[in-house]
């Protein structure tokens, strides 16, 4: 992605995604498993935690593996997929998942 005003491209991203499978019950585990073993096998750096996974990851890649997310839940044969992507980019450093983190300790 290119922000022509400011001449930069954004290759770099950080995701949160939180993926809700709906018209399936309420033991959705096997749904999320499901989607990341597919983060995993792109080669995205992920974060497990109790409402979604963060990836870190090129931008082209984070979002092909969302969509094959959303592929692999609807053959388990999950009618409706509702998903929430936040997204983080920064153009004035790198930051990995782990900066994110210990920024935040190192003030606790």
């Amino acid at each position: 992605m290119v922000l022509a005003h400011l001449g930069l491209l954004l290759k770099k991203v950080i995701v949160d995604l939180c993926v809700v499978p709906i018209g399936v019950g309420v033991h959705l585990a096997p749904y999320i498993a499901a989607c990341e073993t597919g983060l995993t096998e792109a080669g995205l750096k992920i974060q497990l935690h109790p409402n979604g996974t963060a990836i870190e990851g090129e931008w082209e890649p984070v979002f092909q593996a969302i969509e094959a997310c959303h592929q692999a839940v609807h053959g388990m044969g999950c009618p409706r997929v509702y998903t929430i992507v936040k997204i983080n980019t920064r153009t004035d450093k790198e930051q990995t998942l782990e900066d994110k983190v210990a920024s935040v300790q190192a003030l606790l």
